[in-house]
């Protein structure tokens, strides 16, 4: 399922499934729309596997699959280079749930009609009829509230199609076509603010599809654990250790599958939090992983140097993080292996193809790996979310404490330094940082958090300082509220835990005279600045 199995394109091309699931999974063609990601969010809530594909790459082999959903998308049917699928194979075969553009995609080239809509329909609205009796809808409340996103509207149905649902504006907000399992939404179920979404996707692949719920976090690990042992056998894989969530699970996971074929290398890139390096190495050290700490902090900052485009700082990083793996690697002898704590969002946000959402930035883990590396990837986490890598950490037995720790980018402090990168400023940003997080646990306010970290800004404020002016540094705080990273809302933290985190940064920290709190949430901004 997992290995060495990225297309041209940059999308996951399964090689081994699931072995007591692979004819159970629910199949999702994405036609670009933001929100395919959540749709497969809440298949896993419902604990069934599913897996994306883009809508010009549909499985050959489509019997491993027992439902299939079609996703929005940013096109119109009536453009010219509008997403057209071939859904010969899969209409009237096979249960098929068409949400937005996928609606709208069926009934224009069925016989409906789609034309412009006279308001553009986007946000929230009320279900004002549902047709009775029907199972897509069972325990849906009456005026159940939808979310909308379209600029066209379905103005006739399909051929053999009865309408199900309707809003005030849009009178074909649901319907099915007679004589298949085929059911079409004009709204978008997966979205938080559609709050009866989940109930109507279990609906469709529970009582409709007869999809069984026996993807969870118990079973994935004795899958994973036997797919690893299957393909790595007595081979070396060396991982990267990175202290956080992610890369610690694959870890114990590699562990439970290899044991000591599994070597762990923690490189300090002069970019982590205060003390992390010594305090990563002292965490991992009864959890019986072989790991080894390699400090190769100046040879990163040496060669940041003077970068100020983050795109550039990324790849800068990426690039010597596999250097100093290289060098590591080749005091160990037969390595075939790499490791990575690579998730879900991560290759979801570095995938670019026509259709499939636009890039944002690249990541680190999804880069691919020079040739003179010699390496094969694997990375079981690939298709997690991150919430779902938590689950399976606490099947494991992972300390809650490890399991509970706020993601951090993988390039580190680099990507909150606004501006180049000097010594002085990791140092600065490492102050305000622990002051930040200490902070959010001495208010116990941290496992309300999913994502906290400051920014220090490229820019100088004056101050006031006792009778003495001040020109120095400006920092921002972020907090954001989130379950994968998707989509995030910023945290409203009580004003005076923020006076005193303040106070106690411009006080401690030496070189910073403002601090400012974030108030964007995703979208629009992202949750990191760079």
């Amino acid at each position: 399922m997992l290995f060495n199995s990225v297309s041209k394109s940059g999308f996951h091309f399964p090689i081994l499934y699931l072995f007591l699931h692979m004819q159970h999974n629910v199949l999702i063609l994405d036609f670009g729309s933001q929100y395919t990601q959540l749709i497969a969010r809440r298949v896993r809530e419902l604990n069934i596997f599913c897996e994306i594909f883009p809508y010009n790459h549909i499985p050959a082999d489509l019997s491993l699959y027992k439902a299939v959903i079609l996703s929005g998308s940013p096109f119109s049917v009536r453009a010219e280079n509008a997403p057209h699928p071939d859904l010969s194979q899969i209409r009237g075969k096979m249960p098929l749930l068409a949400v937005c553009y996928g609606a709208q995609y069926l009934a224009h080239f069925h016989g409906g009609e789609v034309a412009p809509s006279n308001i553009r329909e986007y946000g929230r609205a009320n279900l004002a009829y549902i047709k009775d009796g029907e199972p897509f809808f069972e325990g849906v409340t009456a005026a159940s509230q939808v979310w909308m996103s379209h600029s066209d509207t379905i103005k006739q149905l399909p051929n053999n199609a009865v309408r199900l649902a309707s809003t005030k504006d849009v009178e074909n907000a649901a319907y099915r076509i007679e004589g298949e399992d085929t059911y079409a939404i004009q709204f978008h179920p997966e979205v938080y603010h559609s709050t009866d979404g989940k109930q109507m996707l279990e609906n469709f692949l529970v009582k409709i599809a007869e999809v069984p719920q026996n993807f969870t976090p118990d079973t994935f690990v004795e899958d994973i654990v036997e797919e690893l042992k299957v393909k790595l056998q007595n081979d070396k894989v060396v991982l990267g250790l990175s202290g956080g969530v992610d890369s610690t699970v694959a870890a114990v996971l590699l562990n439970k599958a290899i044991g000591n074929n599994l070597y762990c290398i923690f490189v300090n890139n002069g970019l982590l939090r205060k003390d992390e390096f010594e305090n990563v190495l002292h965490q991992y050290k009864d959890m019986g992983l072989n790991v080894k700490g390699v400090d190769a902090s100046d040879r990163f900052l040496s060669q940041l140097a003077g970068i100020e485009d983050p795109e550039i700082k990324r790849k800068t990083i990426g690039r010597v993080f596999i250097e100093v793996f290289d060098d590591e690697a080749h005091q160990l002898t037969d390595v075939k292996w790499l490791a990575q704590g690579t998730i879900y969002p991560d290759v979801i946000e570095s995938v670019s193809v026509k259709g499939p959402s636009a890039t944002i930035k690249s990541h680190h883990n999804v880069g691919g790996l020079p040739d003179f590396m010699k390496l094969q990837v694997v990375e079981p986490l690939r298709m997690l979310f991150k919430d779902e890598v938590r689950r399976v950490g606490a099947t494991l037995g992972i300390d809650p404490e490890l399991l509970g720790r706020h993601p951090f980018p993988g390039p580190g402090l680099s990507i909150r330094i606004l501006g180049d990168i000097t010594p002085e400023k990791v140092r600065i940003l490492q102050e305000v940082d622990h002051i930040f997080i200490q902070g959010l646990k001495d208010h116990r306010l941290y496992d309300k958090v999913w994502q906290a970290g400051a920014i220090l800004l490229p820019v100088n404020s004056v101050g006031v300082m006792g009778d003495e002016r001040t020109y120095e540094k400006v920092v921002a705080l972020r907090a954001v509220e989130s379950t994968d990273g998707m989509t995030a809302d910023w945290v409203h933290l009580p004003y005076d835990f923020l006076m005193k985190v303040s106070n106690e940064i411009i006080n401690k920290v030496k070189g910073v005279n403002r601090v400012v709190y974030d108030i964007s949430s995703k979208p629009p901004a992202t949750i990191e600045w760079e």
